[in-house]
């Protein structure tokens, strides 16, 4: 779907002459300028440059007859300081070259690689990125989280007519084809044969080709520590009977953003072979409207034993999510990992760059935030404050879906799944946006991933 990874960065072959690439700042500038000699100081004279972050400029090669690309940046951009260059540079090979700032070469590649991105399955890319030569150990090692990010995005991106809930179990299907997993399916009214009442009602009135599904893939020793991951796959919503404005629902395309996460989480931890026991949930729906479409004011009676009032049908998501995480938790397994684009109140407290994690574990909390910190991919705890649940109180059901207050949205909703874990399991549950609403470097506007260095970095450390 996207402009293929290679095209924005290579190993290093025999025989190539890419062009050196040098990252400065306006406080290194003065004396790389004294490097590069008279010809190329002039040059930047004459063209006003400094090191200003987000320009660049080709001097003459002190060396030889070629030249060198200077490159503005502000090294404090970690992963992105580089990453507006791919789609600005003229088309070729570039090496970053050691007369500049130190970056680290991971992370100037993989900011370069996230640059590069753009999304061409409807549309061919308007240019080719210019192209970073990395050694071969860098590409090796930062490849997995390129692939990951593009799978995020690729997902979210794709409109719903083309990504509808057999198309998301698809890719759940083909990601367990390719690392050798079990796949499993429950569709339409398989879900109340077997018990998942909520998935099913979010999802039935949507059209025949558009069926509810549980898309279930799992993999590794029985005897491994078990790892569940619960993705939440609203392929489209609008809002149900409860119907969202125009404006609200325009990019609800983006609403299985959870699921494309869970996703590529669990193909990081394939690839990387974790020693683990993995289970991936995908609850896979459209929430539509038509005439047997769920109403204010039914009760389900869940998975997890809890009747639930439909106090608001836009509040599907955790509805959707209530029956997976009661059968996650069913299989008694040492972790589960929930990730939804659950509230509209998380983006209203962290923005759209924080995701807002809930976790009924400190220790994995903090260490989940301290991943996030080390691999420049945020995180922010939020409280499961227990006595808002008062706001999911009903009076004829054990909760709530939703409740008549505007105040602490995204710490209700969270508190509203963790009824359907027990205490015994660890739980995380991560709201997240995935979506960038404007175009900057190394975040092209569209799908995002949020949270997936910062989550692998956690399981590699717990579990290897």
């Amino acid at each position: 779907m996207t402009t293929p990874t290679n095209n924005a960065w290579a190993s290093r072959k025999a025989g190539q002459t890419p062009t050196p690439l040098i990252a400065t700042d306006e406080k290194t500038f003065a004396s790389l300028a004294e490097q590069l000699g008279e010809q190329a100081a002039r040059s930047c004279a004459s063209n006003d440059f400094k090191g200003q972050n987000g320009r660049y400029l080709a001097v003459p090669d002190p060396d030889d007859d070629g030249c060198i690309m200077l490159a503005g940046c502000n090294e404090r951009d970690g992963i992105y300081a580089l990453s507006s260059l791919p789609q600005r540079l003229p088309a070729g090979d570039y090496i970053l070259d050691s007369r500049g700032l130190a970056l680290d070469p991971g992370q100037a590649a993989l900011g370069w690689a996230l640059g590069a991105y753009r999304f061409t399955r409807y549309r061919k890319a308007l240019r080719t990125p210019a192209r970073l030569l990395v050694e071969e150990e860098v590409q090796s090692r930062i490849s997995p989280f390129v692939s990951a990010a593009v799978l995020t995005r690729d997902l979210i991106n794709t409109p719903t007519q083309d990504m509808g809930p057999a198309q998301l179990s698809q890719a759940i299907h083909d990601l367990a084809g390719n690392h050798g997993a079990e796949y499993r399916e429950w569709v339409g009214e398989d879900l109340l044969t077997d018990n998942f009442p909520t998935i099913h009602a979010v999802g039935r009135a949507a059209a025949d080709d558009r069926q509810p599904r549980l898309a279930m893939l799992t993999h590794g020793p029985a005897d491994a520590p078990h790892v569940v991951l619960v993705g939440k796959g609203v392929c489209f919503d609008t809002g149900g009977l409860d119907l969202k404005t125009a404006d609200g629902m325009r990019w609800m395309k983006k609403d299985m953003g959870g699921a494309a996460h869970a996703i590529a989480l669990a193909s990081l931890i394939l690839q990387a072979k974790l020693p683990v026991r993995l289970t991936l949930l995908v609850p896979a729906v459209e929430n539509a409207v038509a005439g047997n479409a769920f109403r204010p004011g039914e009760v389900i009676q869940t998975r997890g034993n809890l009747s639930v009032e439909i106090d608001n049908t836009d509040a599907e998501g955790r509805l959707v999510l209530c029956d997976a995480l009661a059968y996650a938790s069913e299989l008694k397994p040492d972790l589960i990992l929930d990730f939804a684009t659950l509230t509209g109140a998380a983006r209203v407290a962290l923005g759209a760059d924080l995701p807002a994690l809930f976790c009924n574990r400190d220790d994995v909390a903090n260490a989940l935030l301290a991943a996030g910190t080390s691999n420049q991919d945020p995180l922010w705890r939020m409280p499961l404050w227990r006595p808002y649940l008062t706001m999911l109180d009903s009076y004829m059901a054990d909760l709530a879906n939703s409740g008549p207050s505007r105040h602490a949205g995204a710490i209700s909703a969270a508190l509203f799944l963790e009824r359907f874990v027990p205490e015994s399991v660890a739980w995380c549950h991560l709201d997240v946006y995935s979506w960038n609403d404007t175009d900057r470097p190394g975040r092209p506007r569209g799908g995002e991933a949020q949270g997936l260095r910062a989550y692998f970095e956690f399981l590699e450390k717990r579990y290897s």
